[in-house]
């Protein structure tokens, strides 16, 4: 094997490496820090994002029953029952805005001020096709498919931190999101936690010896090899720790059996409690392109609306010591129409709910520059968006991870003020 092929396996390796595989990462007795290095410019928040694939019906879960005919009369089979209606009703927020009542966990975190909800909001952009709107979001330039970064990525490029650690930036799946493209290699996680948990143990034994060989780890002779001696110091770092049990703190119990979103949200609260250099973690939550039979009654909408609540509610739980330091926001391509239709679902449509957590966000209230779904106001029959969704995430990028380099994550914005989030 010659120096390309040793180059490529470190493009990879240090993708292999890492995490997921096993419970918990590093107990109390493993130094910290152990790849965060001094920093000329201070780290903000651990930022958590999480995307909804598929196009999160919106006007269910976060339910603007102060609208009255224009809503119900539009989602005869559909809509959530205002508040106080009985047993399925929306759980009130502001005397406007209701959470479906599945989302029962996140009304107690919204009580507590630390979740904060943005309604009306979404990518400008007026694409129905998912493939298009994901890549325009994640890219941060709506409209234009030949950026080629992240808004992420470019994100992490700016933000001098001196940061080297392979924790960095992780995308917990089989393959880190567009997001994440981008000058600083991400790791996907989900893919190595599953290579362990198959029982390859004696495979990635023989495999890290063979791969060894081409390298001087004892003195590293050139950028290859001190790049290998970081690789393999932290394969060998899971291995001695693989069997240990992770306990989340305060009783918090993360689902695993919901398409790995409790997995992966329990396996960033481990990272971040190992306090390695983790600057970014994503995280998808998919299922939600619901056509057909969409269930916002104890079926599969409320099963998939359940499954995010649970997890949201068990990582704050969990993470209560540190959530001051942590910003999470949940985003999706597009909204559904305001309309059911004949199928009981609902089809692609603009406007959208996006949540923020942690302790920076000025929670409690639920902020929408509401357009109303009245028949005038609609945008082609969906809610308008009256709310950038960039606006939001460079606020959080401003005030809680010390970027301000907005003109280079999201070019071509001119932000506008939102006042969701504090400073640090």
């Amino acid at each position: 094997m010659n120096k390309t092929s040793r180059r490529d396996f470190l493009k990879n390796a240090g993708l292999l490496s890492v995490v997921g595989v096993g419970a918990n990462l590093f107990p109390k007795w493993m130094p910290r820090l152990a790849f965060a290095k001094s920093q000329a410019q201070v780290r903000g928040d651990v930022l958590v994002a999480i995307f909804l694939r598929g196009g999160i019906d919106g006007l269910s879960a976060v339910v603007p029953y102060g609208d009255g005919k224009h809503y119900y009369d539009a989602r005869p089979t559909l809509a959530v029952a205002e508040p106080g209606s009985g047993a399925g009703s929306a759980i009130d927020l502001d005397g406007y805005f209701g959470f479906h009542p599945i989302l029962a966990p996140l009304a107690d975190i919204y009580k507590t001020g630390q979740l904060a909800v943005v309604h009306a909001a979404g990518l400008t952009d007026s694409t129905r096709s998912h493939f298009d709107a994901m890549q325009f979001m994640e890219y941060g330039t709506p409209g234009i498919k030949t950026t080629g970064t992240g808004w992420i990525g470019r994100h992490l490029q700016t933000l001098a931190t001196q940061n080297d650690s392979p924790f960095r930036a992780v995308g917990m799946g089989d393959m880190a999101p567009n997001s994440l493209r981008g000058s600083v290699t991400p790791l996907s996680l989900r893919s190595i936690a599953d290579f362990h948990l198959r029982g390859r143990e004696n495979e990635l034994r023989r495999a890290h010896q063979s791969l060894m060989q081409l390298y001087q780890l004892e003195a590293p002779r050139d950028g290859l090899d001190a790049q290998a001696k970081v690789v393999f110091e932290t394969v060998d770092m899971l291995q001695q720790i693989s069997n240990q049990t992770y306990q989340p703190a305060n009783g918090a119990t993360y689902l695993e059996d919901d398409d790995g979103f409790g997995l992966a949200l329990r396996q960033v609260a481990q990272l971040i409690k190992a306090d390695v250099g983790l600057e970014v973690a994503c995280i998808d939550l998919g299922g939600w392109d619901t056509h057909e039979n969409q269930g916002t009654h104890g079926g599969f909408f409320q099963h998939q609306l359940n499954t995010l609540a649970r997890g949201l509610s068990a990582f704050y739980t969990d993470m209560q010591d540190q959530m001051s330091n942590i910003s999470v926001v949940t985003m999706s391509e597009f909204g559904r129409r305001v309309e059911e239709n004949a199928s009981l679902g609902t089809d692609h449509g603009h406007g959208n709910f996006m949540l923020l957590m942690g302790g920076g966000a000025q929670g409690g209230k639920v902020y929408a520059k509401w357009p109303t779904l009245a028949p005038e106001a609609l945008n082609d029959g969906d809610l308008a968006i009256t709310t950038d969704y960039r606006d939001v995430l460079a606020e959080v990028l401003t005030r809680r991870l010390n970027n301000p380099a907005i003109d280079q994550v999201f070019p071509g914005l001119t932000p506008t003020p939102q006042n969701i989030v504090l400073p640090r």
